[in-house]
């Protein structure tokens, strides 16, 4: 074992010789000529002259040593079912879809929107794509028809991979209506859509546009696609977050980085080795599902486990389960999820085996203590947190308990990780904060290690103006998260600088969720807010002007506006968006110069003191929002 700080500074120091280290983790069918082409910052091009392919690094340079050692264990408490696919198996199937998107239209660069429950199907249109060089768009099945329609309008595919339904709580939740809507709603239209049958829900089916991946499946079954080589700066997906404008941000991922940065995390954060299990929790439509659902631990040789379900149904034993029958050594989850789990009866805990984890890593939101150390005594297993964002794809600060052992501090997510430049800034002046314990914006120093986001989707200009723009005098990227580093190294997370919340460990815009709101025909003016909240980290919060505010002080009739609006919100941008609560008030506070005193409502909300509030216009308008919360 090295010093992980020498590791660290190597990384930073010798970037070059470093990386050209890492890429030896990977299969290259043409060896890159250069590590790092940094001549137009912020854009940074890794590997370049290199060709390889994703498809290939997970899938194909594992049929010669393990073929038959399992490779996907797709698990459905939701439908009672399980199949575990070995390596020659998930590679004819990746085959039999590469061979239908080809069929249906599909080339190199083309986009493939995917909406699609956790079932091994969504594993092989991932996989098919990056096969044939098409870049994925993997939409969350939680989002609702206006959501999906925007994504369609943004990432144009030419056709959209989804199935007749999901299930949640032994509930089949129809995405096939949902889907039809949305095109019905976008302006681009895909040519064909690809429906996985589940037998869940009757499908009517569009003819000469929709076609059931059965009967193609049938048609391909001796497929051989072959993979195509990319130059390592082709982008492999767009994946989107959301922002603080209202449209959603196309994350661009490129194929080489991507490839070499998911290796080097596999072995040095989390120490795996061929022929482990890797369960994440996730759900592919979020990049930790993408990187270490899919990606990740293929690429590492290991099994990874797709779990459609609850943790808590049939029981809350049940993840506890997977993990003693299949032998798990490493599982990635969140912490609301554990925050879930510690409402339940604890004997499930130690109703089964779970002497094979090495270790449970939490990201998603940040992690408090008191769950940290609940679930530590529980399992009696390391508790990693880690915290890194979908424009990174990987982990920006955690434990690297792959280059050396290193101690856990319950709070913190851990250390700055090898290849991140990370600096804490602050936001006024734009200088560094070097001393410990000081509050600055979590920034990076371009440039950006491989793995990270290559720009925005068909907009390089948004890429400069989000992230790279925002802290005076320098350019510099910035995570939007406020933080502190104790003298040891460890940084602790604070909070969002702008207006994106945290629910769940779903990011969702504030912005977004006011412009659906709006669109009730009697709502004038809107604010939303994240609080806090014990069980989700963060919900959203709604304080609305209405236009008519007649019968209002009825119950009733509050209650009804108030449904009315949530009702909106579902049907536009899913039930994740929903608001916990909608308050009916006759002002906003603001400032004199007409802002929104957005961090006095959250601090009301959140029944904390405001602060300074000598530039608010009416002190009634924040006096209101205190007693509606205060009820």
């Amino acid at each position: 074992m090295t010093s992980y700080a020498n590791f660290y500074r190597q990384s930073i120091d010798q970037r070059d010789n470093f990386w050209a280290t890492q890429a030896r983790l990977v299969e290259w069918q043409t060896p890159p000529e250069q590590v790092c082409d940094y001549s137009n910052p912020p854009f940074a091009r890794w590997f370049v002259g290199g060709t390889t392919n994703l498809c290939h690094n997970a899938v194909d340079r594992h049929l010669a040593e393990r073929g038959e050692q399992a490779a996907l264990i797709a698990i459905s408490t939701e439908t009672d079912t399980e199949r575990s696919y070995s390596f020659r198996e998930l590679h004819a199937e990746v085959q039999r879809m590469a061979a239908s998107l080809l069929a249906l239209g599909v080339k190199k660069g083309d986009r493939v929107l995917v909406y699609m429950p956790m079932v091994a199907e969504a594993a092989f249109a991932m996989l098919a794509c990056a096969r044939i060089g098409a870049l994925h768009t993997v939409v969350f099945g939680g989002f609702a028809s206006g959501s999906l329609a925007s994504r369609i309008d943004d990432a144009e595919p030419v056709v959209v991979v989804s199935a007749d339904a999901g299930s949640r709580g032994g509930k089949a939740v129809a995405y096939k209506p949902l889907l039809d809507e949305a095109i019905r709603l976008a302006q681009h239209k895909p040519k064909a859509v690809l429906l996985v049958d589940r037998g869940l829900v009757p499908m009517e089916l569009e003819a000469g546009r929709d076609h059931l991946w059965s009967a193609l499946r049938t048609q391909h079954l001796d497929a051989q696609v072959p993979c195509e080589w990319l130059p390592s700066t082709h982008p492999s997906y767009t994946l989107y977050t959301s922002g603080t404008t209202g449209k959603p941000k196309g994350v661009q991922r490129d194929t080489g980085g991507y490839a070499v940065a998911l290796a080097a995390s596999m072995k040095h954060i989390f120490d795996a080795r061929p022929g482990q299990t890797f369960f994440a929790t996730s759900d592919i439509g979020w990049v930790v599902g993408h990187s270490y659902i899919i990606y990740g631990p293929l690429i590492a040789g290991m099994a990874t486990i797709m779990y459609e379900g609850l943790p808590t149904r049939p029981d809350a034993g049940v993840w506890w389960s997977i993990v003693e029958k299949y032998k798990v050594t490493h599982m990635f989850s969140a912490p609301t999820a554990v925050r879930v789990l510690k409402k339940q009866d604890p004997s499930w805990l130690t109703k089964y085996d779970v002497s094979t984890l090495k270790a449970l890593w939490l990201a998603g939101e940040p992690l408090d203590e008191p769950t940290a150390q609940w679930i530590s005594d529980a399992l009696q297993v390391p508790i990693i947190d880690n915290y890194w964002q979908t424009e990174t794809g990987w982990p920006i600060l955690t434990l690297t308990n792959g280059i050396e052992q290193q101690a856990t501090r319950f709070g913190s997510p851990g250390k700055a990780v090898y290849g991140y430049n990370v600096k804490l800034i602050d936001e006024v002046t734009g200088q560094e904060l070097t001393e410990p314990n000081q509050k600055g914006v979590v920034a990076i120093e371009g440039p950006l290690p491989p793995g990270c986001m290559q720009t925005v989707w068909g907009d390089d200009e948004r890429f400069v103006s989000t992230y790279w723009s925002t802290i005076p005098g320098r350019q510099i990227y910035s995570t939007f998260d406020w933080g502190i580093r104790d003298a040891d190294g460890y940084y602790f997370i604070l909070g969002r600088t702008d207006d994106v919340i945290n629910v769940a460990g779903h990011r969702l815009g504030t912005r977004e969720i006011e412009e659906s709101i709006s669109s009730h025909p009697n709502i004038a003016e809107v604010a939303v807010v994240g609080v806090a909240d014990s069980l989700k980290g963060q919900v959203a919060m709604a304080f609305a002007v209405p236009r008519d505010a007649t019968g209002l002080e009825n119950d009733a009739a509050r209650l009804k506006l108030e449904g009315e609006v949530m009702k909106r919100v579902d049907g536009q941008l899913g039930a994740v968006a929903r608001p916990a609560r909608v308050f009916f008030v006759t002002a906003l506070p603001k400032t004199r110069s007409g802002k929104l005193l957005r961090r006095a409502l959250q601090a009301v909300a959140e029944r904390r003191d405001p602060g300074d509030l000598t530039t608010m216009e009416d002190p009634a308008a924040l006096q209101q929002v205190r007693a509606l919360v205060g009820e």
